[in-house]
């Protein structure tokens, strides 16, 4: 049974797609089953522009998904204290 729960973050970045790169407005991210993806459920996130030609989707297995959070987490502790030292701030 699917709980069609979505998750819906404003964002702020850039995504590039077939047509190149577009500015990122907002995400859906939700549980469910996939559309190309050969996972029974996946961790579906879409990544949504301006216009509606303007988006990218990702469908990730569980164990996909969270390492991607785990390397997003890491990258960022890692980014922001490296610019932390750069700038003498603490």
């Amino acid at each position: 049974m699917c709980s069609y729960i979505t998750e819906q973050p404003t964002l702020s970045g850039s995504a590039k797609g077939g047509a190149g790169w577009f500015r990122i407005q907002a995400a859906s991210v939700y549980f469910d089953h996939p559309q190309h993806a050969l996972d029974d459920h996946t961790l579906n996130v879409d990544l949504l522009g301006e216009r509606p030609d303007q988006r990218l989707a990702l469908e990730l297995s569980a164990e996909a998904a969270r390492a991607l959070v785990t390397s997003i987490e890491a990258a960022l502790a890692a980014g922001e204290a490296s610019h932390l030292r750069s700038s003498g701030r603490s």
